[in-house]
C-alpha cells in the first residue's frame, strides 16, 4: 500500500532525463540501444553475422554473457544514477529487462561485491539491487556467493590486459555455491572483474557461471546505430577496440 501512495506523492521521474515519466519517457525509450541478433551468441556483442565467439568475449571461465542495452544515452544515465545518485528504483526497472534477456538456467543468481569502503560511502550495492530484482522474473534464490578479498583501485583507465591482472585473485566464494549461477554486475566493459568471480565461483564448485549486466559498454564510433538497433561498422572486427584503450 505505500509504494502506490509515494507514487502519488513524491512521482518517480524518467531514470534517463529525470524529467518525463518513470521507468523512461518516450523519448528516452526511443533512445534506447538494445543488442540483439546478429551477435556473438556467446557475449551478445553486436557482429554482422551470429557467431559462436569473438574477441569481445569476457575471459573464462564466465560461460556466457547478455545485456539488455548499449552503454550509451538513457541506459548509461540510468545506471549512474542507481550507482551514484541513490536512485534504488532504477535497479528492479533494470533487472527486467535483463529477466527479458531470456538468461539460462540456472539454480542461484548472486552478484559482484562492492568494496567495503564503496558499500559504505553509498549505502547499499547496486550489482545486489539488480541480482534483487531478479529474484521473482527468474524465479530462483539469490545468494551472497562472494566477497572481495583484495582492494582493488578504479578500473576504468586500465587496459584489458591490466585489469585482468590487477583483479586477479580479489574474491573468493562464500558457503556453498552451486553448480549453475548467474553472476550480476551493472556493466560489462572488459568482463576483468566478472571472469575473477567466476574463477573463485568455479574454484568452489560451480560447474557453470553466467554473467548478465544491465549495459554493455561497446566501441561506439565502430558501431551504427540503426532502428534502434546496434550493428558494427563496415570494416569493424569485434575486438580490435576495448573500453581503457586508446581509441583507434
Amino acid at each position: 500500500m505505500l509504494g502506490p501512495l509515494l507514487d502519488v506523492v513524491f512521482p518517480r521521474r524518467c531514470a534517463g532525463c529525470a524529467h518525463g515519466p518513470w521507468p523512461f519517457c518516450d523519448r528516452c525509450r526511443d533512445a534506447l540501444v538494445p543488442l540483439a541478433p546478429p551477435w556473438c551468441r556467446r557475449c551478445g556483442s553486436p557482429v554482422a553475422g551470429d557467431v559462436d565467439g569473438c574477441a569481445d568475449c569476457p575471459p573464462p571461465p564466465l560461460r556466457s554473457a547478455r545485456a539488455p542495452f548499449l552503454y550509451d544515452g538513457p541506459a548509461r544515465q540510468a545506471v549512474h544514477r542507481l550507482k551514484f545518485s541513490g536512485w534504488r528504483d532504477v535497479g528492479p526497472a533494470l533487472a527486467a529487462a535483463i529477466a527479458a534477456c531470456d538468461p539460462p538456467p540456472v539454480d542461484a543468481v548472486t552478484w559482484v561485491p562492492l568494496a567495503r569502503r564503496r558499500l559504505a560511502d553509498r549505502g547499499y550495492d547496486q550489482a545486489r539491487v539488480l541480482a534483487n530484482g531478479l529474484r521473482r522474473p527468474l524465479g530462483v534464490p539469490v545468494r551472497r556467493l562472494l566477497r572481495r578479498t583484495v582492494r582493488t583501485d578504479p578500473q576504468a583507465r586500465r587496459n584489458r590486459a591490466e585489469r585482468l591482472a590487477a583483479m586477479a585473485g580479489a574474491f573468493e566464494a562464500t558457503g556453498s555455491v552451486p553448480a549453475r549461477v548467474l553472476l550480476i554486475d551493472d556493466v560489462l566493459t572488459t568482463g576483468a572483474t566478472a571472469a575473477a568471480c567466476a574463477q573463485a565461483l568455479t574454484a568452489a564448485g560451480a560447474r557453470e557461471v553466467h554473467l548478465a549486466t544491465a549495459a554493455r559498454s561497446l566501441h561506439a564510433p565502430a558501431l551504427h546505430v540503426e532502428k534502434d538497433r546496434a550493428y558494427p561498422r563496415a570494416g569493424f572486427r569485434p575486438g580490435l577496440w576495448l573500453p581503457g584503450d586508446p581509441p583507434r
